[in-house]
């Protein structure tokens, strides 16, 4: 499943709670996934990963302050 994101930018949710966002998906196989950044490159294994999700579109920030 997670080959389809290959090559995406997706922000990756650990068991432990923390996350990592901003880089992409660059290989994987059955035990880690090759995780690129701007900064750095992680090898992280499979079985820490909680969740991975793509952001699909931008959010439209809510408008600040009083408007006529």
């Amino acid at each position: 499943m997670l080959e389809a994101l290959k090559g995406q930018e997706v922000h990756i949710h650990f068991l432990d709670g923390t996350s990592v966002k901003g880089g992409v998906l660059k290989e994987l196989d059955e035990r880690f996934v090759k995780y690129s950044t701007e900064y750095q490159t992680l090898y992280i294994p499979i079985t820490s990963i909680r969740a991975v999700d793509v952001q699909t579109k931008e959010r439209e920030r809510p408008r600040v302050g009083f408007g006529q």
